[in-house]
């Protein structure tokens, strides 16, 4: 008798059964800082999952919006299910470099440095004229008005209604406009890795440092660890991780698939 095919696992919900979804968290166990992407969609539901085969998987995949996550044996995969689903960010163990260059020749290695904050949260000096506080749901008609320099922010969670009912996020107001926004882009539970952005006509003002300083002590309020993950040549973001008092936990990357460009 032929073996049934593959069976896929998708569109995770708050429905899916505790056994289910207690093993498939154990895929991301121990959880460390970094693109939590994994636990971002066993924690919210914002996204997807997918096995090699159910039940007894040797290989996961994890999607939320472009930002991939693998896990297990990469042989365990046949090349064509992978092909037609990676396009994006994909985190990955390094052995999974040669499956990723056989999908994608033009593939991109993009080096990341990843931080937590493990100790006190400094508290740099807020610039004046700005206001900074929570993002709530009547903030949706600002937050929509944002550029698509600020508003990928919002992405891994469905958008920017999705994210101002998660409370995770807060931002900062100059001259009667949301200019900042700053919060959490994968969420774990133990550590919340953070994103932040600003208008590019605001920036240098420190208002990305004032936001992701609110975001940062709102994690730590929650018994959670704050997380940063950023390019090595991210001058900008490195320097508010510092302002912080970020840590410096390792050098890694992600593999870039099917792009024009890379941030």
């Amino acid at each position: 008798m032929l073996a049934s095919p593959p069976m896929p696992l998708v569109a995770l919900s708050d429905a899916l059964p505790p056994d289910v979804r207690a093993d498939l968290g154990g895929w991301f166990t121990p959880e460390a800082p970094g693109p939590l992407i994994g636990p971002h969609v066993l924690t919210t539901g914002r996204g997807r999952l997918w096995v090699d085969r159910w039940p007894a998987p040797r290989a996961l995949l994890a999607e939320t919006t472009d930002n991939f996550a693998l896990r297990g044996d990469p042989a365990a995969w046949e090349a064509d299910a992978l092909a037609g689903r990676l396009r994006g960010f994909v985190e990955a163990p390094p052995a999974y470099a040669p499956l990723l260059r056989a999908l994608c020749p033009t593939l991109v290695v993009w080096p990341r440095v990843v931080f937590a904050l493990t100790g006190p949260l400094a508290r740099p000096k807020r610039p004046a004229r700005a206001q900074v506080r929570p993002l709530v749901p009547a903030d949706l008609p600002a937050a929509g008005a944002l550029s698509a320099d600020v508003r990928w922010e919002f992405k891994t969670w469905g958008g920017a209604s999705g994210a101002l009912a998660s409370g995770l996020f807060w931002g900062a107001w100059l001259e009667g406009r949301l200019v900042s926004v700053a919060g959490t882009f994968f969420l774990g539970a133990q550590y919340e890795d953070l994103g932040v952005a600003t208008e590019p006509a605001y920036r240098g003002l420190g208002l990305n440092t004032a936001c992701a300083a609110a975001a940062c002590a709102a994690v730590q309020a929650r018994g959670r660890t704050p997380s940063w993950n950023t390019s090595t040549d991210n001058a900008a973001s490195l320097r508010v991780a510092e302002k912080l008092g970020f840590t410096r936990v390792r050098d890694d990357c992600l593999y870039v698939l099917g792009l024009e460009d890379v941030p």
